[in-house]
């Protein structure tokens, strides 16, 4: 069998692209096409999502996940070591649309800002935020795809209705069992169906409405629909962190410590002993970057210039971002742009 001569081929690419996709494919497997074609072989790369489920296969392990709600939260928590993020939904309706959290972010909204967040550092895992779904069941499996897709680790979804809010808020209405349960269910068979090993995390908000031993019906419940990690919202003692952590044992437990919130301060070790699997910190970079916002922009009110430090520089900031690994990218590739550098003479 004799290969196409290179000029036929060559025409046949001018009219039919795809044709000649698909020809230049089939001679380069049938040998047709000379070995200058560069090829590099290099083991798949694990997943964030199967690198914590099989971090929470181990009953010794535990998870540290401070709050992250844009690109530049995400870098500063990168730098300092953390080995896991969680994208706030509060955090990002915040940043995104300048609202309180009261169910104002879309799928849309929040699958965009996890699939940036993800690809910051595609091997750490980022848990997101999944409110309710955004729907019926096949909403949830839809932000289940979605969300897998994007390279989210793992996600949680709730019980509040549709027009829901941030779990520390009093006035929570919540949907029924069995409507809390499908669309745990949902989720579930759609990451087995696109065979994903995203994890599943079922959070219910009834502590407040509906009592502690509705919460571990719910959560027992969720449990048997196959959820992976459960997570008891606005946990209210630590006594009652211990018991819910000892009632569904062996079953992974999330504690989330909002400070000033409905719970007490518990700090990461003391979650550990516990027995938590996960421990999440929504507020630790929001809350922090707000008040530090606010004091500048006072000071520029009153002074005229906001007095920064000189280690502020932008520099600094774009370091933070990234700055030498692409610039690290551009020379590698041949490229000239930074021969002469970034900073100021």
């Amino acid at each position: 069998m004799e290969p196409p001569a290179p000029d036929v081929v060559l025409k046949l690419g001018l009219l039919l692209p795809n044709l000649y996709l698909n020809l230049v494919s089939i001679n380069y497997i049938l040998g047709f096409v000379p070995n200058q074609i560069p090829t590099t072989h290099t083991m798949p790369m694990v997943t964030a999502a199967t690198g914590l489920r099989r971090t929470l296969e181990d009953p010794n392990s535990f998870v540290v996940a401070p709050g992250v709600y844009d690109g530049l939260s995400a870098r500063i928590a990168l730098s300092v070591g953390f080995d896991a993020l969680y994208m706030t939904g509060a955090g990002t309706a915040a940043s995104v649309h300048g609202q309180a959290d009261l169910g104002i972010c879309t799928l849309n909204d929040m699958r965009a800002n996890a699939e940036m967040l993800s690809n910051l550092s595609p091997t750490t895992p980022v848990i997101a935020d999944a409110d309710t779904g955004y729907g019926g069941p096949i909403m949830v499996a839809r932000t289940t795809e979605q969300y897998s897709r994007s390279g989210v680790a793992a996600f949680h979804i709730e019980d509040q209705v549709q027009t829901k809010r941030c779990g520390h808020l009093g006035g929570k209405i919540l949907v029924d069992t069995d409507t809390y349960v499908t669309r745990i269910r949902a989720a579930v068979q759609a990451r087995q169906r696109i065979g994903s090993d995203i994890v599943v995390i079922a959070r219910t908000d009834s502590l407040q409405t509906h009592g502690y031993e509705e919460s571990v019906a719910r959560l027992r419940a969720a449990r048997d629909a196959g959820a992976d990690v459960g997570f008891l919202e606005g946990i209210t003692s630590k006594e009652m962190a211990r018991q819910v952590v000892k009632e569904l044992a062996p079953w992974p437990m999330l504690l989330n410590m909002v400070e000033h919130g409905a719970t007490p301060s518990i700090s990461a070790a003391e979650a550990k002993e516990m027995g938590f699997r996960i421990i999440i910190f929504p507020f630790a970079g929001l809350g922090p970057a707000c008040a530090a916002m606010r004091e500048a922009m006072e000071k520029l009110k009153a002074d005229g210039i906001p007095g920064l430090s000189k280690e502020l520089t932008p520099q600094m900031l774009f370091r933070v971002c990234g700055l030498d690994e692409s610039i690290k990218v551009d020379a590698e590739a041949g490229g000239a742009a930074f021969e002469g550098g970034v900073d100021l003479k």
